[in-house]
């Protein structure tokens, strides 16, 4: 379908798709198989201005929104939804900073995540901090002129390979969400080390580490935003960053659909092509139907988003629901439609379907955005 793309946006969407073709779908089942990051890409990802999307042009960026940014993930999930979360989650990592980062503090660090040349990782989760993000117990005190951190935050995206992480920490833990506050920690600050690679059943070009902070020590200035306000900055991060997560399902539901209408035409069954039965035509129908409704809604809802930043909570929930769960689906059928060959590893959709279950999982499991979605209504049915 046409979406009135401007050239700007058509451009995003091309060149992503190209470094999707050209570049990550050639090695995605080796690194899958090795559990490799895929840092040669990322690093021409940023030749190709792609993480200069998110970023003001007053610091170096293209100054696109939430809908660009839903546009180049989704190409980038065509070919890999590890490799597009690398990306995706240098966006995450960095929102905090954009959202209530101070002017020198955008000016210092900004310029040089447009550029590619550091990467971001964003540090909520903890053991005891999942769902219920208000859990956190990572602690921050401040000494003098710096901040002392301890704590371990868990499952983190981009750990290890990321320059800058944010860090969600308790400077009143009185206070509980209310005395959470954010940093920014960089690779090398003393008492900042990581714990060890982990072992995923998806996504596994993408790395997942523990970050372990003890004692660890930064400059007062590095504190985003004002003390205690850090709850409210990470719950406008994340209603920023769902559609990225849902788009990441659109463009893996459309790559499993490709490879099942493909292979539907060229597998012979009972001398004929087995998309000419009924069954399968009209498994390839609903598939094709569910990828092109989560499409709309994902695009609508990042529209929505950029020209209401007070009002995104709901539709941020929606469109994540909505398009992760369909690509869940879709990758399941695709599998089902290729029949044995779906389940061996070398055809991609096998991989397709272990990538897509986190998508259900990460950036709020797919229960909390009903949550969100019901409290919403509840407020605006309020009597």
């Amino acid at each position: 379908m046409d979406y009135f793309l401007t050239e700007e946006q058509q451009m995003i969407r091309d060149t992503a798709r190209e470094i999707a073709s050209e570049k990550i779908i050639p090695v995605r089942a080796e690194l899958d198989e090795k559990n490799e990051f895929p840092t040669s890409i990322l690093e021409d990802m940023a030749k190709a201005d792609l993480f200069s999307i998110f970023i003001p042009e007053e610091y170096g960026g293209f100054g696109g929104g939430c809908f660009e940014i839903v546009l180049a993930l989704e190409e980038l999930a065509r070919g890999c939804v590890g490799v597009a979360t690398s990306y995706a989650a240098s966006a995450l990592g960095i929102f905090p900073v954009l959202i209530a980062g101070s002017e020198e503090m955008k000016k210092k660090y900004l310029p040089d995540v447009a550029a590619g040349t550091r990467w971001a990782a964003f540090g909520l989760t903890e053991a005891n901090a999942g769902s219920d993000a208000g859990g956190v117990q990572t602690t921050a005190v401040l000494d003098g002129d710096e901040w002392v951190l301890n704590g371990t935050k868990q499952w983190i995206t981009n750990g290890g390979e990321a320059h800058l992480y944010t860090i969600v920490a308790l400077t009143d833990p009185r206070k509980g969400a209310r005395g959470a506050s954010i940093f920014l920690v960089e690779d090398g600050d003393p008492g900042f080390s990581y714990g060890k690679k982990e072992d995923k059943m998806g996504i596994r070009a993408s790395a997942t580490r523990e970050l372990i902070l003890k004692d660890c020590r930064i400059p007062k200035d590095r504190l985003v935003g004002r003390q205690g306000t850090g709850f409210i900055t990470v719950m406008k991060t994340l209603d920023i960053s769902r559609p990225g997560i849902a788009s990441l399902g659109v463009g893996l539901g459309q790559a499993a659909l490709d490879e099942a209408v493909t292979y539907a035409k060229q597998r012979v069954q009972f001398g004929k092509p087995i998309i000419s039965f009924q069954a399968i035509s009209h498994m390839l129908a609903d598939m094709a139907i569910q990828v092109e409704a989560a499409r709309a809604l994902v695009y609508a809802a990042a529209r929505h988003i950029d020209s209401n930043p007070k009002k995104m909570s709901k539709a941020s929930s929606m469109c994540k629901v909505f398009a992760t769960d369909m690509a869940m689906k879709v990758t399941t059928d695709a599998v089902q439609v290729l029949g044995g060959y779906g389940y061996m590893k070398e055809y991609p959709v096998e991989k397709m379907m272990r990538d897509a279950k986190i998508l259900q999982i990460y950036e709020g499991t797919n229960q909390i955005q009903r949550n969100v979605v019901g409290q919403e209504l509840n407020k605006e049915y309020a009597s």
